[in-house]
This record gives C-alpha cells, sequence and structure tokens, in this order.
C-alpha cells in the first residue's frame, strides 16, 4: 500500500519538454491503442457490406461524443484541483478532492446515460438519422449507455495517475481496455454473428475493464482516494465545479460542432455520414499525440502553477506548441501517402471516397491548430481561466463552424469539410496568442517583491 509520499509534484524539476513528451506520448499510446480499436471496429462494420450499418455507427459516435465530452469536462476540473493541491504540497487535501471529484462524475454521467436513453428519438432524429440507419443507431446507444458511468469512472482514474507524473499506469489503463475491444469485437461480430449488437456489446465490457484497471491503479499503488465526506462534498464540488463547470461546457462545444456537421453531411445521402465517420475514426488514430496534449499538459502547468514557477509554466507552454507542430506534420505526411490503401481498406467509394482522400490531402493539416487550440484550453483551465476555454471552444463551435460549413454546403461534402477546418485555423491560432499571453503576464507578475505562489499570481479562483 502507498503513503503519502508517493504523491510528489514530479514535474516542478527537469526538462518541460520531456516532461510534455513523456506524458503525451504515453497518453498516446493508450488513446491510440483505444481509437485504433474503434477504427477496426469500423473496419468491421463495413465488411459486413451494409453501409446503414456504417452510417448508424456514425450516428452513435456523434451522441457518444457528447457523453464522454462531459466526462473529460469534469475529469479536467478534478486533475486541475488535485495537481495543484499535490504540487502545493497539500496530500490529505488532493486525496479528498479525488474521491469527491470521482463521486461526483459517476453521478453526473449516470443522469446523462439515463437522459440520453430516455431522448434518443428525436436526439438522432435532429443528427438527421432516418429509416433503418436510425433505428441501428438507437439500438446500439441503448445497449451501450449502462456503460457510459464505467468509462467516466475510467478516464477519472487515468487522469488521477497523471495528476501523480505516474503516465504508465495511466496509459496501462486505455491500453487494457483496448485490449479486451480488440479481443471480443471479433468474437462477438463474427464469431457469433452478432454484428452490431457484438460490437456494442464489446464496448461495455471493455468499459468496465478500463474502470477496473484504473482503480486498481489508483487505489492500490497510490493510495489517491481518501475517506468520502459527505459534509463537505458541496464545498468540494463547487472548487472542482470551478474548473469543470466552464470545462464541461468547452468540451460540449466540440460535439455539438461536429453534430452540424454530421447533420449537414446527411443532406448528401449515407455515404456522406459514412465518409464523416470513417474520418472521426481515423482521426484520432493519427493525431493521438494531439489528443493527448490536452491531459499531458494540465498536470504539468498546475503543479508548476501551485509551487509559484510560472518561468517553468511557459515553458511548458511552448514546448507543447512545438510538439504539437511536429506530431501534427508527420501524421499529415504519413495520411497523404497511405490514403488510397485507407480507401481500399474501408471499401470506400463515391462520396465516402472522395471525403477521405480530401481529409488526407488537405484538411487534416487543420490539426496544427486544433493542437494549439486544446494545449491553450489545458493552460486557460489550469491558471484560474476556464472561462476562456469555454469561450474559445464555444465560438470555434459557432462563429468558426456554422456560418463557414453553410456557406460551403453550396459545394457538396468537400465544402463542408474545408469550412470546418477554416474555423479550426482561425479560433487556434487567437487561442495560442492569449495563452501565451497569460503566461507571460503571470511570470511577470510572480517576479514582483512580496508575490508568491499560485493565490498571488493568479488570483483568486477555485484552484487557489
Amino acid at each position: 500500500m502507498a503513503n503519502a509520499t508517493d504523491l510528489n509534484a514530479r514535474f516542478l524539476t527537469g526538462s518541460t519538454m520531456r516532461h510534455v513528451a513523456v506524458m503525451a506520448s504515453t497518453g498516446a499510446i493508450g488513446l491510440v491503442a483505444v481509437f485504433a480499436v474503434d477504427l477496426l471496429n469500423l473496419l468491421y462494420i463495413s465488411m459486413l457490406g451494409h453501409q446503414p450499418v456504417a452510417a448508424a455507427v456514425g450516428f452513435a459516435g456523434t451522441v457518444g461524443f457528447f457523453q464522454v465530452s462531459l466526462a473529460i469536462g469534469l475529469t479536467i476540473g478534478v486533475s486541475a484541483a488535485v495537481s495543484t493541491r499535490i504540487g502545493a504540497g497539500k496530500v490529505q487535501e488532493a486525496r479528498r478532492l479525488a474521491t469527491a471529484g470521482l463521486v461526483l462524475i459517476i453521478l453526473a454521467t449516470s443522469l446523462v446515460a439515463l437522459a440520453t436513453v430516455l431522448a434518443l428519438d428525436p436526439i438522432l432524429g435532429l443528427l438527421g438519422a432516418a429509416g433503418e440507419t436510425r433505428s441501428l443507431a438507437a439500438s446500439f446507444l441503448a445497449l451501450t449507455a449502462v456503460s457510459v458511468p464505467f468509462l467516466a469512472a475510467g478516464m477519472c482514474f487515468a487522469a488521477l495517475l497523471r495528476s501523480v507524473g505516474d503516465a504508465r499506469r495511466s496509459m496501462n489503463v486505455t491500453l487494457a481496455a483496448a485490449f479486451a475491444t480488440a479481443v471480443l469485437d471479433p468474437l462477438l461480430i463474427f464469431g457469433l454473428g452478432l454484428d452490431l449488437t457484438g460490437a456494442a456489446i464489446s464496448t461495455v465490457l471493455s468499459r468496465i475493464f478500463l474502470a477496473f484497471v484504473g482503480w486498481h491503479g489508483v487505489t492500490r499503488r497510490h493510495a489517491m482516494l481518501g475517506r468520502f465526506e459527505l459534509a463537505g462534498f458541496a464545498a468540494d464540488t463547487r472548487a472542482m465545479l470551478a474548473v469543470s463547470g466552464p470545462a464541461v461546457l468547452s468540451n460540449l462545444a466540440t460535439p455539438v460542432a461536429a453534430a452540424y456537421v454530421t447533420g449537414s453531411m446527411a443532406l448528401f445521402g449515407p455515404a456522406a455520414v459514412a465518409g464523416q465517420a470513417t474520418i472521426d475514426r481515423i482521426t484520432p488514430v493519427a493525431f493521438g499525440l494531439v489528443y493527448a496534449l490536452t491531459g499531458a499538459v494540465g498536470p504539468i502547468v498546475a503543479q508548476n502553477a501551485g509551487a509559484g514557477r510560472f518561468d517553468r509554466v511557459r515553458s511548458a507552454v511552448r514546448d507543447s506548441m512545438v510538439f504539437t507542430l511536429l506530431a501534427v506534420l508527420g501524421a499529415w505526411a504519413l495520411l497523404w501517402l497511405v490514403q488510397d490503401l485507407l480507401v481500399i481498406a474501408f471499401s470506400a467509394r463515391d462520396a465516402t471516397a472522395d471525403i477521405l482522400r480530401l481529409f488526407c490531402t488537405w484538411t487534416a493539416g487543420s490539426f496544427v491548430f486544433v493542437g494549439a487550440l486544446y494545449v491553450s484550453n489545458a493552460v486557460f483551465n489550469n491558471l484560474g481561466r476556464p472561462l476562456l476555454s469555454t469561450a474559445f471552444n464555444w465560438s470555434r463551435a459557432t462563429l468558426g463552424t456554422i456560418p463557414l460549413v453553410m456557406l460551403g454546403i453550396a459545394h457538396g461534402p468537400a465544402g463542408v469539410m474545408l469550412g470546418q477546418a477554416v474555423g479550426s485555423i482561425v479560433f487556434g491560432a487567437a487561442a495560442t496568442w492569449v495563452a501565451f499571453g497569460i503566461a507571460g503576464r503571470l511570470e511577470a507578475r510572480a517576479r514582483k517583491p512580496g508575490r508568491t505562489g499560485m493565490q498571488d499570481a493568479v488570483g483568486t479562483s477555485g484552484l487557489s
């Protein structure tokens, strides 16, 4: 059993680029494994040769995106609160908040799962799903709803492990879920002939396994969960929601934009929706390092901010942006080279193939700015400026998506994709500029005589 000394502030010394690279790469291994299996799952579905089934997976993925985004937003608040207190040496307070955060996340996602099931028909109607595709998507989502709290708990455990710098065990949590899915998918889809139902059952079982492995790492290795204190739960919830509330709103902006794009693609038929679904599953595999940066950068920034080391905070922001640029350029080049193989592998034809080729050749490059926005969000959330994250994400989801996609619709599915990419470029660049400005000002303020620590430099917030 671990003791209090295990909760060390590991990010206060050493190269910030090394911390970013290690945290992002280990996080990416787990994420890519999960999303690679998800991509393989779509490949299996595509092999069934029934396009409405592939389209149903696309619609179900959009709805699932909302659920996952809520869980991510809540874990951001928990991670920020726990990491900051570890950096400040408040170990017992960190443990209490970790437990309160886990309870909050399970309760919230349970309610969301129930609400999703009760409102499936209108939700899928708003997304433009119809006929057999709509029925298949509803069945898949109804079956997987029970696993949403397990998914959220597993994500929370992984975030807590990152909060203490245990990148390897955090990676193992997601790797375990990926392994379970990789084994169960072909067995249930093909071996037992369950098709889409088999994919749903596989999803449920893998999420339960995800939660179990995460719980084991958090409790048995680091003893990060303290006693649940009902009397202080409301106060602890308020402290975490100071970041989680805006973070949830921020994360919901992305699936809102995705839902609008999916609805716009639905105007061009199941082939266009299937193409979008394929891209949605290729993207996190290709850009796993970028997706992992939000969880990787947050604890580094929070621990150093809690210790008043704003010179290292600014260094972490700079190194994260450089890391994003290199990661995207490498993935983009690879996508361009293998696009023909992807078209063949997913049996893509007509609009589906055109959408896939456009992504690999051009729009994948916009992820430089998507990644910059992710890094900026981590900076805002962990430096007491979570509302900035909300503002930028919703601006991208509305001003950076709706009008540009509306203009693009006249040019078919390609216009929809290009409109979305332009919005990402504009708001990703703006968020980067603001993030560097905040980090620079906090560093300068912390150097003034008589000002030390997170509270003096950042000001009063839910983290201080």
